[in-house]
């Protein structure tokens, strides 16, 4: 299916996970030009009519979740036979993968990550949506470190049409709690002790219960107790091994009450106050007197033991009384037998009497409780659709069904005075009578401005998101001598301002850093002097300056180069250093005299020219005249190891010598 467009918006790209239910494609919105995670339900479970309807109420319930941890939902739909949900794409690997490539993690990163899984699941679960298969394949750990929690919806959908239809329970065997081992009731507590699970793996980096087969595994959830965290990793703490021993027992009333009471805990677990606390010890047997929930009596209950009863009745008959004989020896004894029989027959005809009236009773029992099962019974209605219009109408719209309402009003995006969501969802059956409580909107709510100033640009803007500011703010660069590079200089609007966080449009001004300017490009060959006046008006100081010789620059004072170098940019405030002439030649220097004898015939003048080159790196005229009578020169020049000198005779204008002076001769 790679390359193919659903709903006529999302591209799929390429496959990036799935399950025995779906597979996962990453994909393409070319509407909103977004990355997407498209889910596609695998055909034999796109066939199933009930399946698909429980699949889509699940998914839209799933989608009014709002939370930093959870993978948000973003759209449901069908295109011809395929059935899809599109969900947040999360660049990153799955808490799965991490554990596999770590071998285990540190305590400190696993309680990191098993406080957002459950933070994230007291806000599902203050939503009325349980997950159900809380697991490391699950948990998305994002480029950014956040951690994600996925597969909300499916696993209720899923969980509820599999009980429905095959009495199968469904989920990860490794992870579930007891209660699903069992097939019974799974409720949030569930949820708790598959956590418990996950950050059992986390640092040890094995699962507690393991076999040859599913049902292996799950009776081990079942019987076996907890192998022991710390005689795994002695590195744990045993405050956190407390909490692992509280979320995984086996009776759930002993687990946390709540996923916010776990989180809680989890916060101060590597604390240096409880590092040493004392090994937690749950009572595992149940007192026979205490006060528990037990199974409410059903007609099917009560039709079995009716059953079972009327079975007992006809295989085991009554055993008749025994009767106590003694021998006579008058003539009485037939009497006295006769008189017997005559009691024995009395004693058959009242205990069927009485078996009658009993069988009766039980007969009319029966009848009389399914009457009051049917007078007492309330009927059942279908929950309307009320989001989207006003508390009004659909105040009317549960009345007309006798359903009640409990309107809470609360800050929404949605338009002020409408429903935005509503508990129980559209759709889901309920008896009359029931509360319905419908989310209305108070508009979007104005908070002061918070305070951005002094954070670093990354955090500013992380922080931005929490506080639900949808637009990502603008951000303008501007030097700073004072504020590191990064960090947040000032903001519009100002702190404390009056703002809707949704609509606002934040500008941050970020330090670049303190100002920076170039060291000019004309200071050699200036006297020193000159260049401090030139380095003083770009913002720079004068550094040291140090005397040289130079071959080329016989004036003493004179710049010669500069420490950074000229174009050279830097902060401002920089001290430039100066290397200036000392007005002498360096201490390498060799000055020789080379003797040139120029002849000319007698009364005929000539034009001598003499040009040296040598260290001083440029072309000299040392000789220029003319003369009528032979003559010798001594012709000075400068020489450096690294400088050699070149001497040109010319005659009327003709090339009469060119001499090499060496270094080292």
């Amino acid at each position: 299916m790679q390359g193919q467009r659903l709903g006529g918006r999302y591209q799929l790209e390429e496959v990036v996970g799935g399950g025995g239910m779906a597979i996962v494609y990453k994909a393409k919105d070319l509407v909103l030009n977004r990355q997407v995670a498209v889910k596609l339900l695998r055909p034999q479970f796109g066939t199933d009519e009930d399946f698909v309807q429980r699949f889509r109420r699940e998914a839209q319930a799933v989608a009014s979740l709002s939370h930093p941890n959870i993978v948000s939902v973003y759209d449901v739909g069908q295109d011809e036979d395929i059935h899809f949900m599109v969900m947040e794409f999360i660049e990153g690997s799955t808490l799965k993968e991490l554990i596999t490539a770590h071998g285990g993690l540190l305590p400190a990163e696993a309680v990191r990550i098993a406080i957002q899984v459950c933070d994230a699941l007291e806000h599902a679960h203050q939503n009325q949506i349980i997950h159900r298969d809380i697991k490391p394949h699950n948990i998305m750990i994002g480029k950014n470190g956040r951690v994600k929690v996925a597969d909300f919806g499916i696993a209720r959908a899923v969980t509820s049409q599999t009980i429905t239809q095959t009495g199968s329970v469904l989920g990860s065997v490794h992870y579930f709690s007891p209660e699903q081992a069992r097939g019974g009731h799974t409720a949030e507590k569930s949820d708790i002790y598959s956590v418990g699970i996950v950050l059992y793996e986390m640092v040890t980096g094995e699962l507690p219960f393991s076999g040859d087969s599913p049902i292996t595994v799950a009776l081990k959830h079942l019987q076996d107790p907890l192998p022991e965290p710390r005689k795994i990793n002695p590195a744990i703490p045993q405050s956190l091994e407390n909490v692992m021993i509280k979320a995984l027992a086996k009776d759930p009333f002993m687990r946390y009450k709540s996923a916010k009471a776990m989180m809680e805990d989890l916060e101060t677990c590597l604390s240096v106050e409880r590092r040493n606390e004392s090994k937690l010890s749950l009572m595992s047997d149940i007192d026979d007197e205490e006060t528990r929930v037990i199974a409410a009596i059903t007609p099917e209950m009560l039709e079995k033991s009716k059953q079972d009863s009327y079975t007992l009745y006809r295989n085991e008959p009554a055993t008749p009384p025994k009767v106590m004989t003694k021998d006579y020896e008058d003539d009485d004894e037939a009497y006295d037998d006769e008189e017997d029989g005559e009691k024995m027959s009395v004693w058959w005809k009242k205990a069927l009497l009485w078996s009658g009236i009993g069988g009766l009773f039980i007969v009319l029992a029966f009848f009389g409780f399914n009457l009051a099962m049917n007078l007492f019974t309330v009927p059942e209605v279908s929950v309307p659709p009320v989001v989207g219009v006003t508390l009004q109408e659909a105040e009317t719209a549960l009345k007309n069904v006798n359903l009640k309402t409990v309107p809470v009003e609360e800050f929404n995006e949605a338009k002020k005075g409408t429903v935005y969501k509503q508990d129980p969802v559209a759709e889901v059956n309920v008896k009359e009578g029931s509360t319905v409580t419908v989310y209305v909107s108070k508009g979007l709510e104005e908070i002061p401005m918070p305070d951005y100033t002094g954070k670093k640009q990354e955090e500013a803007i992380e922080q931005m998101k929490l506080d639900k500011f949808k637009a990502a703010p603008k951000i303008v660069t501007e030097e700073h001598n004072e504020i590191p590079a990064g960090e947040v200089i000032s903001q519009d609007p100002l702190p404390g301002t009056k703002v809707v966080p949704m609509n606002a449009s934040v500008t941050l001004k970020v330090s670049a850093g303190k100002k920076k300017t170039t060291v000019p490009t004309n200071l050699v060959n200036k006297k020193w002097t000159l260049a401090e006046i030139e380095l003083r008006n770009r913002g720079l100081d004068l550094g040291s300056i140090t005397p040289e010789g130079s071959y080329e620059v016989a004036e003493e004072g004179i710049v010669l180069r500069t420490d950074p170098a000229e174009g050279a940019s830097v902060v401002e405030g920089t001290k430039v250093n100066l290397v200036v002439s000392n007005g002498k030649y360096p201490a390498d220097t060799k000055i020789k005299p080379y003797p040139i004898r120029v002849d000319v015939e007698e009364g005929i003048p000539a034009e001598v020219k003499i040009v040296v080159k040598d260290a001083r790196n440029k072309e000299m005229e040392v000789v220029a005249e003319t003369i009528a009578e032979s003559k010798i020169y001594n012709v000075e020049v400068i020489l450096s190891p690294k400088a050699n000198a070149r001497i040109l005779l010319y005659v009327n204008g003709h090339e009469s010598l060119d001499q090499t002076v060496y270094y080292n001769e």
